[in-house]
């Protein structure tokens, strides 16, 4: 399973130029409206297809590695895929304080996704974020919890802010970067697994796997909170950094999430669920909807369709359990948008 490969079940075409999303019907669908959105997914998903899991799982004390094997092998992610590979898990780590442990990933869950690709025999798993905020990983690691959690567990942690940074080429064009700079850890990684927790966002509507991937850009190129990156477009640069990241897997923790005035100052949301994908837009299309908005009101998404991945529901299936059983209805702020469910 190399990053960014074994997404789909069919093969993907080649990705569409901004340009020619921005030719005929681009102007319908950036010009607004549900209707814009939907004739373009329609019109451009290419052939892409994807499997999302979801186990229910109502307490961090719950058998979190069985759930997260279980969603490997339902994904068809085999020991043949993983073993002798180089695995980075990226975590969301924000600014956060004692107690509020519907910040951040739960270190539980991290835990549990180590142990679950130990048991297949990966090489090395590290976990690696470069947060957002705050500029002292060490307080952010003990006021979480993390940090003694990966210590018990032999994990390895790595200050992406900080690493060895090598420039590439931008794979994407939606910002007007030519290159990214990014950790030299990361680019070591055979397979990067994006960990986020599930929570609202006060400019995008909602972050979770796609936009988690602000965390592997090191703070010491593009500032703290990444400031460079949010001038470029918050929802352009979320999709220049997977078209060039190419993570492998996301593994979503939405035992208790966040709604309202996300990513920081929100209140907890219990979801009662993990949410596994090895296509991210598919995964998180899956994930608006188990918090019952409406995807074709995220931004990222719409644009991302059949680009980098599907997000209609006909074109990803469902796998574990039904949206149904764990939907949830997040309150977002001043989306009002985002709270007009779109059922296909």
């Amino acid at each position: 399973m190399n990053a960014g490969d074994s997404t789909c079940t069919t093969t993907k075409k080649r990705m569409l130029s901004r340009r020619e999303v921005l030719g005929a019907g681009g102007a319908l669908l950036l010009g607004g409206g549900i209707g814009g959105a939907l004739w373009h997914g329609v019109r451009h998903e290419h052939g892409y297809r994807a499997e999302v899991f979801v186990g229910k799982a109502d307490d961090y004390r719950a058998d979190l590695a069985g759930l997260v094997s279980d969603g490997l092998r339902t994904l068809g992610v085999s020991r043949n895929d993983i073993a002798g590979k180089r695995v980075l898990l990226k975590p969301n780590l924000v600014e956060t304080a004692v107690g509020r442990a519907h910040i951040n990933t739960h270190p539980a869950v991290v835990v549990a996704a180590a142990e679950a690709l130990r048991r297949l025999d990966a090489l090395e798993v590290i976990v690696a974020e470069g947060q957002g905020h705050r500029r002292d990983s060490r307080l952010v690691l003990d006021e979480s919890g993390m940090g003694q959690a990966l210590a018990q567990a032999g994990l390895t942690f790595v200050d992406l802010n900080h690493d060895d940074v090598v420039e590439v080429p931008n794979a994407g064009s939606w910002t007007s970067l030519k290159s990214l700079y990014l950790p030299r850890t990361l680019l070591r990684a055979d397979l990067v697994v994006s960990m986020p927790k599930l929570k609202t966002h006060h400019w995008v509507g909602v972050t979770c796997a796609m936009k988690n991937l602000f965390g592997v850009m090191p703070g010491v190129v593009y500032g703290w909170p990444k400031n460079v990156l949010h001038w470029q477009g918050i929802d352009e640069a979320i999709l220049d950094i997977n078209a060039t990241v190419r993570p492998a897997l996301a593994i979503v923790d939405g035992i208790v999430g966040m709604e309202g005035d996300g990513p920081i100052m929100g209140t907890p949301k219990p979801a009662d669920c993990l949410i596994m994908g090895r296509n991210l837009v598919a995964t998180d299309a899956t994930a608006s909807r188990v918090m019952g908005l409406n995807t074709y009101g995220l931004k990222y998404l719409r644009i991302g369709s059949g680009q980098l991945g599907p997000i209609h529901p006909w074109n990803i299936t469902q796998r574990g359990e039904p949206i149904e059983a764990v939907e949830t209805r997040f309150d977002v702020l001043d989306k009002p948008h985002l709270a007009q469910v779109v059922r296909a």
